[in-house]
């Protein structure tokens, strides 16, 4: 069986520039502890602004759940960086902390992108979990370094009452408002996800 490549794209799809941007980023994907299935290549024909776009989806592997993804877009003389829409790809300005800019050649630039793409997946990530009855009803991915969250879920069917009394009294329902790490309090389980063990 052949092994499936980091970045894979068609040789007709990406000129030279774009084609020595993504073999070195390959070549430095290698070492990163993602299945190449998590990186993908969108050529400029094929994307809303012209640019080529790479991207890298972090997950749970453990519990197979997409959790973030990240990517640069690249017009042959400088790369932009930063969260990603999972949806259309475009970069995402709310997070300063994922933001990538810089100029140079095409070699340079997916050097520059390969060393922000593993700052990025050494970010302590976890996983918390608020459980009742044995089953799990919140769940919340966060940076333990920071505490930004970047995913989270709640099943209020599963919720202790008294949570989903004072969630609904407050207005943070379904629809209305977010459920945050704060109005659950501490959470059950930590579980490590990936990038460094943070000290929790």
């Amino acid at each position: 069986m052949d092994e499936i490549p980091w970045f894979e794209y068609a040789e007709d799809d990406l000129d030279s520039a774009q084609r020595a941007f993504v073999d070195v980023l390959a070549e430095r994907a290698g070492s990163w502890l993602v299945d190449p299935l998590d990186t993908v290549v969108l050529p400029s024909a094929h994307t809303s602004d012209g640019q080529l776009i790479v991207c890298l989806d972090i997950g749970d592997r453990q519990r197979s759940q997409g959790v973030l993804t990240v990517g640069a877009h690249f017009d042959g003389s400088v790369v932009r960086g930063g969260e990603l829409h999972n949806q259309d790809f475009t970069i995402q300005q709310t997070a300063s902390e994922f933001t990538l800019e810089a100029a140079g050649s095409p070699t340079e630039l997916a050097n520059r992108a390969a060393e922000w793409f593993e700052a990025v997946l050494a970010r302590p990530l976890v996983r918390c979990e608020w459980r009742h009855e044995g089953r799990t009803y919140a769940v919340r991915y966060e940076y333990a370094d920071t505490g930004r969250g970047l995913s989270e879920g709640f099943q209020t069917p599963l919720a202790p009452d008294a949570l989903r009394k004072r969630l609904a009294a407050d207005g943070v329902i379904r629809g209305r408002g977010r459920i945050n790490r704060v109005g659950l309090g501490q959470p059950d389980v930590i579980t490590h996800v990936r990038g460094a063990r943070p000290d929790v």
